[in-house]
């Protein structure tokens, strides 16, 4: 039956790790705590290596910080991390996205670094600065990167961060076939929706939702071992699910031939990385998604297809061709999601007077439907917040002494 203001308010009758207050979705204090409780200490990608693939090629990432990055390749063909900013006066010295520069030269007064973070150069050094000021103890500030994981460039600016395979532990077991080839980036597109990061994240850990595409329904929902598939959680909220082969004939008759070097011909795997995270192997496709939180309620979402660097040109056009069908801008589902998380901030943000409760609350065995990748990502959001995800503003512990207040 249908609630009143009150009973919508009450909590669900269900473990607190089943539900949580919306207001994590939607509350910019809570946003800026995460940026410096989470997002400041945990790796993240920056790009891949594809991308920078020559030396002294160049790309700037915007940390979640708001903080700009640099990630150069050196002369000795080691990816670097720096902050975007000059010794000398703060100024920014990259402009440009990307580029390729054998010496990184502030506009602002041209001091110049290299691509080990050196101050090279400073105009007219000692007759402005005498002994007080030596370019040697001026380079550019930089920041923890790792590469792995598919040839991604992982950073991290928190300098007391635990090792990057440490943070993924075993989270990769069932995807090291398939991304210990070298793969490069063959397309690129990002998207700012009115949404909040967790929303989106959701969403890439519960297949609940195939009901909403047509295309997931016919070609796995109503296929065989769809169900069979089992959630596997690791520490530091990772999560991976089983894989299962794609019919992708039951969506205009045609099946995709091309398979990815290690998987099986049309497999489904996917691996989330705490906090924002994404592997999607649809065979022959491979897509990677990464967050950069822009507020509580804002988000962009960089999305990248990878192929085969030995792939042949007719191997690459299918792998191109498949990709943009299903993830591209003008893709069969992609938008689809992401329309339905824009539906749920509005929503949220519209519940002013009554808290609102989502659930994380279905238990399959740990299957294909199975919410435990969402409550294992919220058991990890609450441990690094130090607040519990069902009540993070204390409303229910407030309402519950007021009530017993009232009683007394």
């Amino acid at each position: 039956m249908s609630r009143t203001s009150a009973q919508w308010a009450q909590n669900p009758h269900l473990p607190p790790t089943h539900f949580v207050d919306s207001k994590i979705y939607t509350d910019e204090d809570l946003h800026k705590e995460e940026i410096e409780k989470i997002w400041n200490k945990i790796w993240l990608i920056g790009c891949h290596e594809s991308e920078v693939p020559n030396a002294y090629d160049y790309r700037t990432f915007r940390h979640p910080s708001g903080r700009s990055l640099i990630i150069i390749r050196g002369e000795d063909m080691k990816v670097r991390a720096f902050y975007n900013t000059c010794s000398h006066r703060g100024n920014s010295i990259v402009q440009d996205p990307s580029g390729n520069a054998k010496r990184l030269t502030c506009v602002f007064h041209h001091w110049t670094y290299n691509t080990k973070g050196e101050c090279v150069d400073i105009p007219r050094e000692k007759p402005g600065y005498g002994e007080r000021v030596c370019k040697s103890d001026m380079g550019l500030r930089e920041v923890k990167s790792a590469m792995g994981y598919a040839g991604f460039v992982w950073v991290n600016i928190d300098d007391a961060c635990q090792p990057l395979d440490a943070f993924i532990g075993d989270a990769f077991e069932d995807l090291q076939k398939e991304t210990s080839c070298p793969m490069e980036v063959f397309h690129y597109h990002h998207a700012v929706i009115e949404t909040n990061y967790k929303l989106w994240h959701d969403t890439n850990r519960e297949l609940y939702h195939d009901y909403m595409h047509y295309h997931n329904r016919l070609t796995g929902l109503s296929q065989k071992g769809y169900f069979d598939r089992t959630y596997h959680t690791y520490p530091n909220g990772h999560v991976q699910l089983d894989s299962m082969e794609i019919q992708y004939q039951a969506y205009g008759g045609e099946q995709r031939e091309l398979a990815w070097p290690g998987a099986t011909k049309a497999c489904h795997k996917l691996i989330d990385i705490f906090p924002g995270t994404t592997y999607i192997l649809r065979a022959p496709s491979f897509r990677v998604d990464t967050m950069t939180p822009l507020s509580a309620n804002k988000v962009l979402i960089e999305f990248r297809g990878l192929g085969v660097k030995a792939d042949t040109p007719e191997e690459r056009a299918e792998r191109v061709r498949w990709h943009n069908a299903l993830w591209g801008p003008f893709g069969l589902n992609l938008h689809e999601d992401l329309w339905a998380n824009e539906q749920q901030t509005r929503s949220m943000n519209a519940a002013v007077a009554e808290p609102t409760f989502v659930l994380h609350a279905r238990e399959e065995n740990n299957t294909t439907h199975d919410e435990i990748g969402m409550r294992q990502y919220y058991a990890e959001w609450g441990r690094l917040m130090g607040r519990p995800p069902s009540d993070p503003l204390g409303r229910n512990t407030a309402s519950a002494k007021q009530r017993a207040g009232s009683a007394a």
